[in-house]
């Protein structure tokens, strides 16, 4: 089995040139039809010699051009892959049965189960190996039928668009551990690292990508409104790379909100997480947050839950979130929402009393 670890340059080129071979394979779904590509071709600004130039590379803004209107011309989003057509707006549809999902984990395994009302001839599996706190979560592909070929074509793009999908619904990149491809490494293998930034094996049993299980707690952040923005233009969704990382924020959170009267170091945080200090608050920061931040969250949470679900004295409540005096508590209270922390309890709501 062949692997390729991408290089740092692969990983931070802003754009990647697409292999002529898949929109090679975009023809030949327009001439299965009997129909003629030339003029998906010209509006793509994609000359027809290119073809025969099996190096040859396209932007993705003319990949995006050419699959568009490739989708709308043969009335199928699968673009000749299944034996079927998938008619224009199945996918939308299939995402539009996750959105409501409270967190990542439920909206893949939505996922998988209902692409099998699209067609069976591939099926998305969805696994979990560990704790969800020191897990590997994994998708794979069944393949249960030839698909020829348009083989490499549709595994390269169902797994990134679906990798594409979860990241939009989370607002947050999913750095992939590993994806693996079930035939050699093509020609055009240098153009992958770009598409799945992580270790590659081809040459392996099935099609997928494996994951750190501690994204799937991560709730879904988008709604309809959203996603019918997404829909106008849901093919960048293939290519496009997130920068922000959610999982370290949420980490993060976890760690401090288990003890949230605890000091809790940059060096503590950052040993708990396998990093260095300089990573932590550089990460951190990339989020838009500080550590010092969320440190101030966890605290005020804590702080409120204990003023209204309590009868503590606010003496024990600024002991029990850190602070060494009732009067620092009440000062930094106050900062948090406005009020002091006696006044908080006794102007609550009675229903959150």
């Amino acid at each position: 089995m062949k692997i390729i670890t991408p290089s740092p340059a692969e990983l931070t080129l802003g754009r990647a040139a697409t292999p002529i071979a898949f929109i090679r394979a975009i023809v030949t779904a327009y001439r299965r039809r009997g129909m003629d590509p030339a003029s998906a071709l010209r509006q793509a600004q994609i000359p027809a010699g290119l073809l025969d130039d099996p190096d040859a590379r396209v932007t993705a803004a003319q990949m995006e051009t050419i699959s568009g209107i490739a989708m709308q011309a043969l009335d199928d989003e699968a673009l000749g892959w299944f034996s079927r057509r998938l008619p224009w707006g199945s996918y939308g549809m299939l995402c539009r049965a996750s959105l409501s999902s409270p967190t990542l984990e439920v909206a893949l395994k939505r996922w998988c189960r209902h692409h099998r009302l699209l067609t069976e001839d591939i099926v998305f599996e969805f696994s979990q190996t560990g704790s969800q706190q020191r897990g590997t979560a994994t998708v794979r592909v069944v393949e249960n039928v030839e698909l020829g070929e348009l083989r490499e074509f549709c595994l390269v793009t169902t797994l990134r668009y679906l990798l594409g999908y979860a990241s939009w619904l989370i607002d947050s990149r999913i750095a992939l551990t590993e994806t693996r491809f079930p035939f050699p490494a093509p020609r055009h293998a240098d153009a992958y690292p770009h598409l799945f930034p992580c270790q590659l094996h081809f040459d392996a049993d099935t099609a997928g990508f494996g994951f750190d299980a501690r994204y799937l707690s991560l709730p879904v952040r988008r709604d309809e409104r959203a996603l019918q923005a997404m829909l106008q233009r849901a093919l960048p969704l293939t290519v496009l790379q997130y920068r922000r990382d959610r999982l370290l924020v949420h980490s993060v959170a976890q760690i401090l909100n288990a003890a949230p009267g605890a000091a809790h170091t940059a060096e503590d945080v950052a040993a708990r997480l396998n990093l260095s200090v300089r990573t932590l608050h550089r990460q951190l920061k990339d989020e838009g947050v500080s550590l010092q931040r969320l440190k101030n969250e966890a605290r005020r949470e804590h702080a409120v839950r204990l003023l209204l679900q309590t009868k503590k004295p606010i003496k024990q409540i600024a002991a029990a979130v850190g602070f060494d005096s009732e009067k620092s508590f009440a000062r930094a209270f106050r900062t948090w929402t406005g009020a002091a922390p006696s006044a908080f309890r006794t102007e609550a709501p009675e229903g959150l009393a």
